[in-house]
This record gives structure tokens, C-alpha cells and sequence, in this order.
């Protein structure tokens, strides 16, 4: 992805226009490479990475009507995100970054701190060049994967879970970028140029969290655009969003029309993603589901990534299921902790010979 962190560790106070690219780890900013736009590359383990369908006009209406279309993608209430609007990347789908209001402030005010206010702020997968579709681009170092998809979108998560993780995703052809991968999911080794952070994907210093230089009270700026939000939640609603339920509608007109056909005499009630779900043959995948899911559930266990290993994992329907062993005591309660903070939706149980079920789902 990058060259090796120096030791120069955070930067100069005194030099408001510090360049290069910097990795955000914990709350130090370590120098990665030196010369080139400022940017801070933040852990994609914080951040959801959507690849949203947006067929509206101009860029202003299309941020108005994104809370609307990824309120049933993410589990956090819409207000409690920032939301920031990344590069289209395919026919009216564009790249779309959700990260929690309180992580944002506090990485904006170490970078602002720091004197990199100015510097794009850009999640550390998408510094991979992006693979041909259907395949993956990935950064094995240490204890931790980091994978770019195909469509634009990517995801990070501890190095025990990758395989299993490519395995569910219908073994794609995997490019490493960085540390070699297992034999069975290497498809090629990729040298990077550094031309993705040239102009990032997604910068998420947007809205209230745009470039400055001056530190300013990001909690008073959220206030205000709540309070604004809230009137233009009521405009939107009348405009952009009945055009988003019309997709909505005539994408769920032409599954039913698929069911049956495929599926003569099955009757699919109201919950249309339910119905649809419980005619999949099991071991089969939903990569829509599948992959976020997977990515909150590896992204809360990220602090745990030393101590855990992954024994199984299998995913049906909407359920991911993982087994998961460790030596250290508490592990089952630690686990579930984890995920209850990083409001992940599931269930950790404790096996006879020690290991660990954890069960989320992804309704």
C-alpha cells in the first residue's frame, strides 16, 4: 500500500502544510511516505465502505437524499453518522464512507492538531488500487487484512478471519500487496504505485468535517447541523426519497416476477428480503449482507485479533456463524463485550471444550 512508517512519528507542530501520507494509529500520526497532497490514512475497520445507488441529478441533491438510502444498510441510527459521498463508481452507484460522529470529531482534531487540517483523511483500503470486479486486492501485514474490492468498496479485518472471509465470498482472485497470501488465494503479487491517494476515492473531511487550518469546536458545527437536518429531512422526503421508493418499488416488483419463475407455487409475503432469503439453498452467500456483516463483526474484534483464533466460520442466509478458540481467560465475555460496544447484533456462547460461538445476524 505504502512505504514502512518512519520513525518521525507526529509531525511538526509548527508546519501547518506538512505533506506526505500518514497513518492514523491510535491517536499518533505516523509519516508513511514524505512529499505529495497530505493525506491521513484512517484504520477501515472504523469505517463502513457502501457502494450506494444514487441516480439523482447533481451532487448536492444526491447528498441530500443519501441518508435516505443507506438507513436500512447500517444498523446506527442515520443521525448518529457522518456520511460522506466518495467517486462514482460504476452507472449511478457511488462509493459511500459511514463512520461514527464521535470517531470522526477526535480524528479531526488530532489531525487538526497536529497541522493537518488540510489533509484529505481517506480509509487505509482504499490506498490499494482497485481490482478488476469479482476479484480482491489485499494488504496482509502482522495480525491484520486489509481488502479492496472489485466494486470500489473495501473492508479490514484480523488475518485469522481473511481466509475463511475469501473462502464465503466464493474464493475471488485475490492480488497481494504486501505479505504473501496462502497459496490456494494467491492469484498474483501487485506492486503499488501510490496513484490511488493521487485522487482518493472517498476523502472523508466533508460536511461539518471539511479541510480547515483553524481548530474550531466541531460539537458546536454538529449542533447546528442537526437542528439542520432535521428541516431538511422534512424537504427531502418529498422529493428525492419518493423517487428512491420507485426504484425501490420496481426493483421488488421484478424479484417477485424472478420467484416466480424460478420458484413456481412459492409464496412470498411482505418481508420480500426475508422470503427471498429462505429460498436459498443452504451454504450459499449474500455478499450485500455477508460482507458488512462480516466487516462489523471483525471490526469490534479487532482489539482481540492477538488473542483469537478462528476455528470455523459459516454463513446462511442472513446468520454469520464463527468459532473462535483463545488461551487467555474470559475470552467468551471479552468477545461479547467487544460486540455488544461496537453495537454489533449477537449472540456469544461458551462451548464445553472451551471455544467461543458467536452468532450476529445481519437483519
Amino acid at each position: 500500500m505504502t512505504a514502512g512508517p518512519s520513525a518521525m512519528g507526529t509531525p511538526d507542530l509548527q508546519a501547518p502544510l506538512a505533506a506526505g501520507v500518514w497513518t492514523l494509529a491510535g491517536d499518533r500520526l505516523i509519516i508513511n511516505e514524505r512529499g505529495g497532497p497530505a493525506t491521513i490514512l484512517v484504520p477501515t475497520e472504523q469505517v463502513r465502505l457502501l457502494a450506494v445507488e444514487l441516480p439523482l441529478a447533481n451532487r448536492a441533491k444526491r447528498l441530500g437524499a443519501l441518508p435516505f438510502a443507506i438507513e436500512d444498510m447500517i444498523a446506527e441510527p442515520v443521525e448518529s453518522v457522518h456520511l460522506a459521498l466518495g467517486e462514482e463508481i460504476s452507472p449511478k452507484r457511488y462509493l459511500v464512507g459511514v463512520v461514527r460522529h464521535d470517531i470522526m470529531a477526535r480524528w479531526t482534531e488530532i489531525a487538526e492538531e497536529a497541522g493537518l487540517g488540510h489533509a484529505a483523511m481517506v480509509p487505509d483500503a482504499l490506498a490499494l488500487p482497485r481490482p478488476s470486479e469479482g476479484a480482491w486486492a489485499v494488504e496482509l501485514a502482522g495480525d491484520r487484512a486489509v481488502v479492496r474490492a472489485g466494486d470500489g468498496t473495501g473492508f479490514a479485518l484480523p488475518a485469522s478471519l481473511l481466509q475463511s472471509a475469501w473462502q464465503s465470498a466464493g474464493n475471488p482472485p485475490a492480488t497481494a500487496y504486501g505479505a504473501p497470501l496462502p497459496d490456494e488465494m494467491m492469484a498474483g503479487q501487485g506492486v503499488s504505485t501510490g496513484a490511488a491517494l493521487s485522487a482518493p476515492a472517498l476523502d472523508l473531511r466533508q460536511g461539518i468535517y471539511a479541510h480547515r487550518r483553524a481548530h474550531t469546536n466541531v460539537w458546536r458545527r454538529l449542533a447546528w447541523i442537526a437542528a439542520l437536518g432535521a428541516a431538511a429531512h422534512v424537504v427531502i422526503a418529498t422529493a428525492d426519497t419518493l423517487m428512491l421508493r420507485a426504484i425501490a418499488d420496481r426493483r421488488a416488483a421484478e424479484t417477485r416476477a424472478l420467484v416466480a419463475t424460478a420458484a413456481p407455487g412459492a409464496t412470498i409475503g411482505p418481508d420480500l428480503v426475508g422470503g427471498v432469503t429462505n429460498l436459498l439453498p443452504a451454504g450459499s452467500t449474500a455478499p450485500e449482507i455477508f460482507l458488512p456483516l462480516l466487516t462489523r463483526v471483525s471490526g469490534a474484534l479487532g482489539p482481540l485479533a492477538g488473542a483469537v483464533t478462528v476455528r470455523t466460520m459459516t454463513f446462511q442466509a442472513n446468520t454469520l456463524t464463527m468459532d473462535v478458540e483463545g488461551n487467555e481467560p474470559g475470552l467468551g465475555a471479552r468477545i461479547d463485550a467487544a460486540l455488544k460496544a461496537s453495537r454489533v447484533p449477537a449472540t456469544v456462547t461458551n462451548a464445553a471444550d472451551g471455544s467461543v460461538r458467536i452468532t450476529a445476524s445481519g437483519a
